[in-house]
């Protein structure tokens, strides 16, 4: 991770509010009393909470181009070793999380069904294969490079009909030869069938490939055009218009789909996340509107390492009870099902801020 002072304050915040919108969603009080917009759409569709994932994939893009700068942009021993290293401790922190949820619930007999795939598991084979891929072509092919990983993904979702869910979906059909339906993230059909289904299956890879492929050109428009932030705020908005409007109008044959990371979901979530760069970046680093990005700067400057500890510090507090005590004897009797349920996620959300603020405070940046 580079330094704070190196980068653009509005990054921070962006990634800020990513990880805290992840860690939001992913903890209501309740599962079943969740307000719609904080509920991920159930198949083809976007809802807002089907932004925050992508937002983050997207500004993990920008982050690469300036750490992988450093390199010169060249693969040699040293840089291949390096994101090697961190794509394979990303991977095994996200495993590693797996392992602690299904040990404590269903003890070593539920190792027979250990979910192999997940988000972290997502986003290190997405850093990995983009970083090498942002380290080997020539950068003024890089919109071309994500394009043709689009088109590709869209196609072949498209020939082999996989953009139902079914178990004849390609995504499914791979991961179930891969891991085996056991280690699997399983989903429900519209007739309440259960079938094995990833969300961050390895096929769809490809589609967050295309993901931060996108947000690494953002990181390169932005350091072009550095001594010009309002240049930068112009082309951010007209790389974020033009995918988005894409985005939508191919999605009449390609559905918007965060399940399956879609082509058309990859266009759509990066136009709207340019769009959110090119407002913050006007707001913070040109109207210099700075008092209110505290909250969120302290999520951004270690992103990972905040998202991890929510992660382990959920299990824990369901695990033994707190969550349950915090939501049904504090929060629903003050604010009723629904309204409880999302305090209890704010609250979430504060809680894993305050050690947050504390690194922030001194200085200290994780790495993974």
């Amino acid at each position: 991770m580079t330094q704070v002072s190196n980068r653009l304050l509005s990054l921070d915040v962006m990634r800020g509010l990513t990880i805290a919108g992840m860690i939001m969603v992913n903890n209501p009080g309740s599962w079943k009393y969740v307000y719609a917009p904080l509920r991920h759409a159930e198949w083809n569709g976007l809802t807002p909470t089907d932004l925050v994932f992508p937002f983050f994939m997207f500004i993990m893009g920008v982050s690469m181009f300036f750490s992988l700068r450093k390199y010169d942009f060249k693969l040699t021993k040293t840089s291949f070793w390096k994101v090697k290293k961190r794509a394979v401790l990303i991977f095994l922190v996200g495993f590693a999380i797996n392992f602690l949820v299904t040990l404590l619930y269903n003890g070593w007999e539920g190792m027979k069904e250990l979910r192999i795939l997940g988000v972290l598991q997502r986003l290190a084979l997405a850093y990995g294969f983009g970083s090498f891929i942002g380290l080997t072509i020539n950068h003024k092919y890089l919109l071309h490079t994500a394009a043709a990983f689009l088109l590709g993904y869209a196609a072949l979702l498209g020939f082999t009909g996989s953009t139902e869910l079914s178990e004849g979906n390609l995504i499914a059909v791979i991961d179930r030869a891969l891991f085996g339906p056991t280690h699997m993230y399983h989903d429900y059909l519209p007739d309440g069938t259960r079938i094995a289904f990833d969300p961050e299956g390895l096929l769809s890879c490809l589609g967050s490939i295309g993901h931060v492929l996108i947000g690494f050109y953002a990181g390169k428009l932005i350091a072009d055009n550095k001594q010009d932030k309002a240049l930068i705020v112009q082309r951010l908005f007209i790389l974020g218009t033009i995918i988005l409007f894409a985005g939508l109008l191919l999605s009449y044959g390609c559905p918007i789909n965060k399940k399956i990371w879609s082509s058309t979901f990859v266009l759509t979530t990066c136009g709207f996340a340019s769009l959110l760069l090119a407002l913050l970046m006007w707001i913070i680093d040109i109207q210099g509107q700075k008092r209110w990005t505290l909250f969120f700067e302290s999520f951004g400057v270690n992103p990972l390492y905040l998202y991890v500890q929510a992660d382990v510090l959920a299990v824990l507090l369901e695990f033994s009870g707190i969550s349950a005590f915090i939501y049904m004897d504090l929060l629903r009797p003050l604010f009723g099902n629904f309204g409880g349920s999302l305090a209890f996620a704010l609250f979430f959300v504060l809680l894993n801020w305050f050690p947050g603020y504390l690194l922030y405070k001194r200085r200290i940046y994780i790495k993974l």
